[in-house]
């Protein structure tokens, strides 16, 4: 046994087996973000359960499982919607309480802007005091309207009025700056000038009122009914309603298309319903813009770092100490980098920015709070280390003959760091950035304080000047996945959109390092020392 140890093959096998564990692992958890993800978009046949009381239950069959401490029995998990009427989303259901289930082939799916899925079956349009019959193919024409009509709503409020609130704000800012200012003829003749303009935005924004006071007027005229399993009936407004379609008769194509739709709704619409429902789009865009600034500002820090450390700083204990540091500071807990951002970048800096350059607008603040552009600093500082360690290896993998032949053909110190040496460690720091940008992309502590929100009614870059707002708030893939499994209204609910939504995120790290490493290989190939 004493001689089958020393052959070291149990050693080889055991770190095989403890990487094929993680693998399988690894490969485990992805396999169940995947099925409880991709599966939320797939339209479920809708059931009717008929009790024993003589009660009826209509809803999605969301899950089965057996009763504790009683033998054979089980129950089911129905999704029942009309949030609005029965004041919850799912109801359990005993199979022993049950007399017959079937499946209707006219009820129908109503998504909406609110209250979530309608269940029950169309009855007609609600028309002069009565309700004409409206089938399904009637609806449609009816739901095209009401969807453009969304849409010019949706584009007043943001471009229209949006935009006139956003000039009125800064003839405020400009006003009041000018109110600051040493009385004279020409001050008194620009604050003319700016209240004029104010008027005239005043004027404007009265006309915008007035026209969407008459779409949202338009939107509520046309209603249908709702016949509920229960024999209640609701009236819903056509506007309210997204889609319509029947899931007991919708074939495999169908179900395909609706799925595409679905998803392609989920990635580039709007969140609502407390997040729980709707797209993700902002998250995404925030997620990744977040990265990028965090990108452009880490590789500096961390290859100057580095570069001074390898190359000028002598084995003194003063560099040894800062070797130690860059090294702790790995270890270091990801809040409190979010403290350090919240005191220094937020209070101190943005702080000092409002008062020098923003004063006008005190109390309220304009760089004094949390931003993307301080988030993606704080961050950037998180991960400085990373990139330091990383670039160190890529100098020092550059072969000392490189160094001796640019010195022999008459180059200096720095125009052999410039051009020989960071070229060829140039894979290391992407290494580094790779690295950086995996573990950035998926942080949340930190960006609670220093910048990300719930909700962001607007994006950091828009068509108004400086058209990138480094100022503004956003929304993070990370954060939403928290916010909808942790802070949400209805948490069960929203339980399929926090698997979609970290299937969304790994698939966003994957992209972004998958176009650093390729990038990296390319340079990698470029720099190799047998093509040069």
């Amino acid at each position: 046994m004493r001689k089958f140890f020393r052959t070291g093959n149990p050693y080889i096998w055991l770190t095989a087996g403890t990487l094929t564990i993680c693998l399988l692992m690894i490969c485990g958890l992805i396999v169940l973000i995947m099925v409880n993800g991709f599966g939320i978009f797939w339209p479920r046949k809708i059931v009717k359960f008929t009790l024993k009381d003589g009660a009826v239950a209509l809803g999605e069959i969301v899950k089965r499982e057996s009763i504790p401490q009683q033998k054979d029995a089980c129950r089911t998990k129905l999704k029942v919607g009309n949030r609005d009427v029965y004041g919850l989303d799912f109801r359990w259901i005993d199979d022993a309480d049950m007399t017959s289930q079937d499946y209707p082939a006219t009820v129908l799916v109503l998504e909406r802007r609110e209250w979530g899925n309608m269940y029950g079956f169309l009855k007609g349009l609600r028309q002069d005091g009565g309700v004409k019959p409206l089938g399904l193919e009637g609806l449609a024409p009816l739901l095209k309207e009401s969807h453009a009509l969304y849409k010019r709503i949706q584009y007043l409020e943001k471009k229209g009025i949006g935009d006139i609130n956003y000039l009125m704000e800064k003839s405020r800012l400009k006003l009041k700056r000018l109110m600051m200012l040493q009385p004279s003829e020409k001050i008194r003749k620009r604050i003319e000038a700016v209240r004029m303009r104010t008027d005239n935005l005043e004027k404007a924004y009265s006309e915008k009122e007035k026209t969407l006071t008459g779409l949202y007027t338009k939107a509520r005229e046309k209603e249908v009914v709702v016949l509920l399993v229960d024999g209640q009936e609701k009236i819903l407004p056509v506007f309210q309603i997204i889609r319509v379609y029947a899931p007991n008769e919708m074939g495999i194509f169908a179900k395909i298309g609706f799925y595409v739709a679905k998803f392609w709704e989920f990635v580039w619409d709007e969140p609502r319903e407390a997040n729980t429902e709707g797209g993700i789009f902002p998250a995404i865009f925030g997620t990744v813009m977040m990265v990028l600034i965090m990108s452009i500002a880490v590789v500096p820090l961390g290859v100057l770092t580095a570069v001074y450390l390898k190359e000028y700083a002598s084995d003194s204990f003063i560099a040894r100490l800062v070797r130690i540091s860059v090294s702790n500071l790995a270890g270091v807990p990801s809040i409190v980098f979010g403290v350090f951002g919240l005191g220094f970048y937020i209070y101190f800096i943005g702080g000092g920015i409002d008062k020098l350059f923003f004063p006008e607008a005190l109390p309220t603040p304009t760089y004094g709070t949390g931003g993307i552009l301080w988030a993606s600093l704080t961050l950037a500082l998180m991960t400085v280390p990373v990139v330091v360690v990383a670039t160190e290896e890529g100098l020092s993998s550059v072969p000392l003959s490189l160094r001796e032949g640019s010195f022999a053909l008459g180059a200096t110190k720095i125009e052999t760091l410039w051009k020989v040496v960071i070229p060829q460690a140039t894979p290391g720091i992407l290494t580094g950035t790779i690295l950086a940008m995996a573990r950035a992309a998926g942080e949340v502590a930190p960006l609670m304080i220093t910048g990300v929100v719930k909700l962001a009614p607007s994006l950091p870059i828009d068509g108004h000047f400086p058209f990138i707002h480094l100022e503004r708030k956003f929304m993070h893939l990370g954060f939403h996945i928290y916010d909808v499994g942790f802070q949400s209204p209805n948490v069960e609910a929203a339980i399929p959109m926090v698997y979609t939504t970290t299937l969304v995120l790994l698939f966003t790290v994957l992209v972004l390092n998958l176009a650093a490493i390729v990038v990296r290989n390319k340079l990698r190939k470029w720099y190799s020392t047998g093509t040069m």
